[in-house]
C-alpha cells in the first residue's frame, strides 16, 4: 500500500491517494476545491489507474474537485452513501457563499454500512457514521489497520454539529462504534494530521465524553 495526502482548500480539507502497488490500482478519497490536482498528478507519473473517487460525506469542501479526478480518470466511480448524494447533486455550503462553482451531478453507486470494497488486492469496509452529515460513512483497511475517517474525529475535536442536518447525540454513537476498533488503527482524518484511535481515546475530551457517555 501506498498512502499520499494533500491537504487544501479553503477549508483546509485532507485528500488521500491510497494504492495497491501490485495491481497499480489506486482510489482517491475525498476531493477538496483546489487539492486534487497534485494527487491527479502523481498518480499519471506512478502509472496507477484511480479507479475511484470514494466520498467520506457530501459537505462542500470533501467533493468540489470531483471534475479534475473523472476528467483525468473517466472510469473513477464516485461512490458517496445514499443520504448524502443531494449534496453532490446540488453542491454548495450551508454556511456562506462559495467563491467558485461546483458542477452537480449524481454519484456512480451508493456505498452502505458494511460493504465490502476492492481496491487491488485489499479490502476496504465502509462503515456508516452519522452524525456530522446523515450519509458520512468511514472507510476501513482491516489488514492494513487504516481508517479514513472523514470529519467524525479530527485531531482531537469531532467534525461540526451546528448544521441543519448534524446531530451531536447521533455523533457520539458513531464515535462509540468506531472506537471498538483495534487502538493502534491510523486514523485519516478530514482535516488535521493523522493520528491513531488509540491517541484520540488519550488525547481527545469529545472521544472521552462519548465514551463515557455510553
Amino acid at each position: 500500500m501506498q498512502m499520499i495526502m494533500n491537504t487544501g482548500g479553503i477549508a483546509a480539507t485532507n485528500a488521500y491517494l491510497i494504492a495497491d502497488e501490485q495491481t497499480g490500482q489506486a482510489v482517491i478519497f475525498d476531493a477538496p476545491d483546489h487539492t486534487v490536482a497534485p494527487l491527479v498528478d502523481e498518480a499519471v507519473k506512478r502509472g496507477w489507474d484511480v479507479i475511484g473517487l470514494w466520498l467520506t460525506h457530501g459537505h462542500f469542501d470533501h467533493l468540489a474537485d470531483h471534475a479534475v479526478v473523472t476528467k483525468a480518470f473517466p472510469g473513477a466511480k464516485v461512490l458517496i452513501h445514499k443520504l448524502d448524494e443531494p449534496k453532490l447533486q446540488n453542491p454548495k455550503s450551508r454556511m456562506f457563499p462559495l467563491p467558485f462553482v461546483i458542477p452537480p451531478r449524481s454519484a456512480d453507486g451508493h456505498v452502505t454500512d458494511g460493504q465490502k470494497l476492492q481496491l487491488g488486492s485489499m479490502e476496504v469496509q465502509v462503515i456508516h457514521t452519522p452524525g456530522h452529515s446523515p450519509g458520512h460513512v468511514m472507510y476501513y483497511f482491516p489488514e492494513q489497520s487504516l481508517l479514513v475517517g472523514g470529519d467524525l474525529i479530527i485531531g482531537g475535536s469531532v467534525g461540526r454539529t451546528d448544521l441543519p442536518d448534524a446531530n451531536y447525540a447521533t455523533l457520539q454513537k458513531s464515535i462509540r462504534r468506531i472506537m471498538q476498533l483495534a487502538p493502534q488503527t491510523q486514523l485519516l482524518p478530514g482535516h488535521g494530521g493523522p493520528s491513531t484511535l488509540a491517541d484520540e481515546m488519550r488525547d481527545n475530551p469529545y472521544v472521552q465524553e462519548a465514551m463515557e457517555n455510553q
